[in-house]
């Protein structure tokens, strides 16, 4: 029986800063394009008269981010905020994650940060996790740099 041994490999745990900027940027982007979905909801009522669909239509924000996230990082661990600041989202291991770990890690920051993020800060100290991470088995990491070939260093103009 013939057992090779596993490579180690360093994962570079994501900082709270950079998580931070990630995740306002996704608030951002989420809130603006709802926002405009919600005034073309709103003009829609305003012309019909009917204006049942303005009300059920404030509680769709935490759902939307949920949904962004978990479609995002369910594709190939990273948002558009973590995109910009060069994180994502893996297993443990540093693998892809799929959807359904996706839509869990996803649920608590999209409903519930304050507790998941209080709770990880305290409980899980110095492991840079949220409660949610811990519960889908989900670290967030520096991305690796793979749009460089291996053995090339890219020396900047002087």
């Amino acid at each position: 029986m013939d057992e090779t041994p596993a490579t180690e490999r360093a994962l570079h745990l994501a900082s709270w800063e950079d998580r931070f900027w990630a995740w306002l940027i996704d608030v951002l982007i989420v809130g603006a394009a709802l926002s405009g979905l919600g005034e073309a909801v709103g003009t829609l009522s305003l012309v019909t008269g009917d204006l049942s669909f303005s009300p059920s239509f404030l509680g769709v924000n935490g759902l939307g981010i949920w949904l962004y996230w978990t479609a995002l990082e369910g594709y190939n661990g990273q948002s558009a905020g973590k995109l910009v600041m060069n994180i994502a989202v893996t297993d443990e291991r540093g693998d892809p994650i799929d959807y359904p770990t996706a839509a869990l890690e996803s649920f608590g920051k999209a409903f519930l940060l304050p507790l998941d993020a209080l709770i990880g800060w305290i409980a899980m100290e110095g492991e840079y996790v949220r409660l949610f991470n811990r519960l889908s088995s989900t670290i967030v990491v520096e991305a690796p740099k793979e749009d460089e070939p291996a053995g090339v260093t890219y020396v900047p103009p002087e």
